[in-house]
Protein backbone atom coordinates (compact mmCIF):
# COMPACT_ATOMS: atom_id res chain seq x y z
CA UNK A 1 0.00 0.00 0.00
CA UNK A 2 2.75 2.38 0.88
CA UNK A 3 4.80 3.62 -2.02
CA UNK A 4 7.88 3.22 0.19
CA UNK A 5 8.31 -0.42 1.20
CA UNK A 6 8.64 -0.95 4.96
CA UNK A 7 12.04 -1.89 6.36
CA UNK A 8 10.88 -5.46 6.92
CA UNK A 9 10.12 -5.84 3.18
CA UNK A 10 6.45 -6.72 3.73
CA UNK A 11 3.80 -4.74 1.93
CA UNK A 12 0.03 -4.76 2.40
CA UNK A 13 -2.03 -4.45 -0.79
CA UNK A 14 -5.60 -3.22 -0.79
CA UNK A 15 -8.34 -3.55 -3.42
CA UNK A 16 -11.95 -2.46 -3.18
CA UNK A 17 -14.40 -4.76 -4.98
CA UNK A 18 -17.68 -2.99 -5.71
CA UNK A 19 -20.71 -3.97 -7.78
CA UNK A 20 -19.62 -3.71 -11.39
CA UNK A 21 -15.87 -3.62 -10.88
CA UNK A 22 -12.97 -2.87 -8.61
CA UNK A 23 -10.69 -0.08 -7.56
CA UNK A 24 -7.14 -1.05 -6.72
CA UNK A 25 -3.58 0.17 -6.60
CA UNK A 26 -3.03 -0.20 -10.35
CA UNK A 27 -5.92 2.04 -11.32
CA UNK A 28 -4.98 4.57 -8.65
CA UNK A 29 -1.37 4.59 -9.88
CA UNK A 30 -2.68 5.19 -13.41
CA UNK A 31 -4.79 8.14 -12.22
CA UNK A 32 -1.76 9.58 -10.43
CA UNK A 33 0.34 9.15 -13.57
CA UNK A 34 -2.32 10.89 -15.68
CA UNK A 35 -2.22 13.77 -13.21
CA UNK A 36 1.57 14.00 -13.56
CA UNK A 37 1.88 13.34 -17.30
CA UNK A 38 -1.19 15.16 -18.63
CA UNK A 39 -2.11 12.36 -21.02
CA UNK A 40 -3.38 8.80 -20.91
CA UNK A 41 -0.77 7.55 -23.38
CA UNK A 42 2.14 9.13 -21.48
CA UNK A 43 0.78 7.79 -18.19
CA UNK A 44 0.52 4.31 -19.69
CA UNK A 45 4.09 4.51 -20.99
CA UNK A 46 5.33 5.69 -17.59
CA UNK A 47 3.73 2.62 -16.00
CA UNK A 48 4.82 0.19 -18.72
CA UNK A 49 1.35 -0.44 -20.11
CA UNK A 50 -0.08 0.00 -23.56
CA UNK A 51 -2.25 2.95 -24.48
CA UNK A 52 -5.12 0.53 -25.10
CA UNK A 53 -4.83 -0.96 -21.60
CA UNK A 54 -4.55 2.47 -19.99
CA UNK A 55 -7.66 3.64 -21.87
CA UNK A 56 -9.56 0.49 -20.84
CA UNK A 57 -8.78 1.11 -17.16
CA UNK A 58 -9.80 4.77 -17.40
CA UNK A 59 -13.02 3.74 -19.16
CA UNK A 60 -13.73 1.16 -16.44
CA UNK A 61 -13.37 3.81 -13.75
CA UNK A 62 -15.38 6.42 -15.66
CA UNK A 63 -18.16 3.83 -16.15
CA UNK A 64 -18.01 2.45 -12.61
CA UNK A 65 -18.16 5.72 -10.69
CA UNK A 66 -20.95 8.27 -10.47
CA UNK A 67 -18.78 11.00 -12.03
CA UNK A 68 -15.92 10.69 -14.55
CA UNK A 69 -12.43 10.64 -13.05
CA UNK A 70 -10.59 11.63 -16.24
CA UNK A 71 -11.51 14.19 -18.87
CA UNK A 72 -9.72 13.59 -22.17
CA UNK A 73 -9.25 16.03 -25.03
CA UNK A 74 -8.94 14.55 -28.51
CA UNK A 75 -5.60 14.82 -30.29
CA UNK A 76 -4.98 17.03 -33.23
CA UNK A 77 -2.58 19.81 -34.06
CA UNK A 78 -1.95 20.51 -30.37
CA UNK A 79 -1.86 16.86 -29.32
CA UNK A 80 -4.85 16.62 -26.97
CA UNK A 81 -4.34 15.35 -23.46
CA UNK A 82 -6.13 14.31 -20.33
CA UNK A 83 -6.70 15.72 -16.88
CA UNK A 84 -8.08 14.44 -13.63
CA UNK A 85 -11.49 15.73 -12.67
CA UNK A 86 -12.36 16.71 -9.09
CA UNK A 87 -13.91 13.25 -8.77
CA UNK A 88 -10.62 11.70 -9.90
CA UNK A 89 -8.64 13.69 -7.35
CA UNK A 90 -11.15 12.66 -4.67
CA UNK A 91 -10.89 8.97 -5.61
CA UNK A 92 -7.09 9.11 -5.27
CA UNK A 93 -7.29 10.91 -1.91
CA UNK A 94 -9.89 8.50 -0.51
CA UNK A 95 -8.08 5.38 -1.72
CA UNK A 96 -4.73 6.53 -0.31
CA UNK A 97 -6.43 7.45 3.01
CA UNK A 98 -8.04 3.99 3.10
CA UNK A 99 -4.61 2.42 2.52
CA UNK A 100 -3.05 4.41 5.36
CA UNK A 101 -5.90 3.50 7.72
CA UNK A 102 -5.64 -0.19 6.82
CA UNK A 103 -1.86 -0.14 7.32
CA UNK A 104 -2.23 1.43 10.78
CA UNK A 105 -5.00 -0.95 11.83
CA UNK A 106 -3.20 -4.05 10.58
CA UNK A 107 0.31 -3.21 11.86
CA UNK A 108 0.22 -5.44 14.98
CA UNK A 109 -1.16 -8.34 12.97
CA UNK A 110 1.42 -7.81 10.21
CA UNK A 111 4.22 -7.89 12.80
CA UNK A 112 2.79 -11.10 14.32
CA UNK A 113 2.56 -12.78 10.94
CA UNK A 114 6.05 -11.64 9.93
CA UNK A 115 7.42 -13.21 13.10
CA UNK A 116 6.28 -16.54 11.64
CA UNK A 117 7.90 -16.03 8.22
CA UNK A 118 11.14 -17.92 7.55
CA UNK A 119 14.11 -15.60 7.43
Amino acid sequence: MSRVPPKDGARLSLRLDVPGGRIGPGKIALLEAIGREGSISAAGRALGMSYKRAWELVDQLNTLLAAPVVAASPGGARGGGARLTEAGLDVIREFRAMERAAARASAPHRRALLARVKA
